[in-house]
């Protein structure tokens, strides 16, 4: 553990690590005062695309940590540079929330529902078949599909949630055509957060809490890796998986501990 908290840079998941919901986990107010002290670089790495840093930045503040703007990085932002470097001008039609439209509006792409380069799915809670048949229509069409993150589901404060993967796999299967995935473990988050930091990946530790997109990053990335158990991945599911962690903890306040 010594080596863990050695690290001079920290990247970490939100949903299952830092919350649940509207409910800070345990150890987590703890962990925040340690980095500061500390003087550790840090970025909250999200795959989450529902929300903008500003509002993760209010949400924490209303949870009783003070984290500025500048540390939040989501899937919403990356699609954006994505697609902006892909395509600049292009247009999309949009499955999703006010973080993912706002990120795309930013970097000059606009909203589309008749011919649209690319049909975005995200996070949300307003889905529903009328959307679905337009996006497939969209991509039969010749849109191309694209995801902001691969997450099958998320945790809440009651369970679990259909994340973007679930959401857009019925797009996928009407229509034949593989969704691009631009969050974690996609290369691109991953070399964002690293250039953000300006850290090298062997003085830096990726925490999360799903084997399939925190850790795989991690591995990927040749990053130092830390499993918290406080989200969607048990102790027993780690055998399912071909690959582990370095770290395996009950939640991100254990870093800190002596």
């Amino acid at each position: 553990m010594q080596s863990l908290r050695e690290k001079a840079a920290f990247i970490c998941d939100m949903d299952g690590v830092i919350y649940h919901g509207n409910y800070l986990l345990p150890g987590v107010k703890e962990f925040i005062d340690w980095l500061n002290a500390k003087e550790k670089r840090f970025l909250f790495l999200t795959n989450s695309s529902e929300r903008s840093p500003r509002e993760l930045q209010l949400k924490l503040a209303r949870l009783g940590l003070d984290v500025p703007e500048e540390h939040f990085y989501t899937s919403a932002l990356a699609t954006a540079t994505f697609l902006s470097t892909q395509r600049p001008g292009c247009s999309a039609y949009v499955i999703g929330e006010a973080g993912l439209i706002n990120a795309l509006y930013n970097v000059g792409i606009t909203m589309n529902e008749v011919n649209p380069d690319y049909v975005v799915v995200g996070e949300t809670r307003t889905y529903n078949f009328e959307k679905l048949e337009r996006a497939v229509a969209l991509v039969r069409g010749g849109a191309r599909l694209i995801g902001t993150n691969p997450d099958l589901t998320g945790p809440v404060e009651g369970g679990i949630v259909p994340a973007t993967r679930a959401l857009i796999s019925p797009i996928e299967m009407a229509t034949g055509k593989q969704a691009y995935f631009v969050g974690k473990p996609n290369p691109l988050m991953m070399r964002h957060a690293l250039k953000q930091l300006g850290t090298h990946r062997a003085e830096t530790a990726i925490i999360g809490d799903r084997m399939d997109t925190d850790i795989v990053a991690g591995i990927e990335t040749e990053l130092d890796t830390v499993l918290v158990l406080s989200g969607v991945t048990s102790r027993d599911m780690l055998g399912d998986f071909p690959y582990r962690p370095k770290y395996v903890l009950s939640g991100v306040g254990d870093i800190p501990c002596p």
